[in-house]
């Protein structure tokens, strides 16, 4: 039996937040066939696989999901990802990252089915560890 990250054992996923020039915030919007949490919105990101540096799993997710080359600044937050009505626990770094090369797209239709820019002030309906996220921010717990 094949142990599942998330479920049988802590999950660790990385969260990649990239703005652009106005501030604005790049999300995707998860599938239904989505680890979890789908129908809501969330930064680019992903598993860290076994001997990964999370800048390294940063770099690897943005180009795997959207295309892009980015340069990961800094680690802003630790955030718990837990979601006990589909019985999951994720650890998520989430960093801060610069976009080097390439323009933002959909390259995993199967788990995004959107993506777009939004303001702090005009957020979707976002994942629980967002929802952390941007609390923190809106309250100036996380320095941008």
């Amino acid at each position: 039996m094949e142990l599942k990250a998330g479920r049988d054992f802590i999950g660790v996923g990385v969260g990649v937040m990239v703005r652009n020039a106005k501030g604005d915030f790049l999300l995707l919007k998860r599938t239904e066939k989505c680890r979890n949490e789908a129908g809501k919105w969330c930064f680019p990101g992903g598993k860290i696989e076994f001997g990964e540096k999370v800048f390294d799993a940063a770099k690897r997710e943005a180009m795997e999901e959207i295309g892009c080359e980015v340069e990961p600044v800094r680690l802003l937050k630790l955030i718990d990802h837990i979601i006990p009505e589909e019985k999951q626990h994720w650890a998520n770094p989430i960093v801060e990252a610069k976009l080097l090369k390439g323009k933002p797209r959909i390259m995993e239709p199967e788990k995004c089915s959107e993506i777009k820019w939004f303001s702090l002030e005009e957020l979707p309906e976002v994942t629980i560890n967002m929802k952390d996220f941007f609390k923190d921010v809106k309250e100036g717990k996380i320095k941008l």
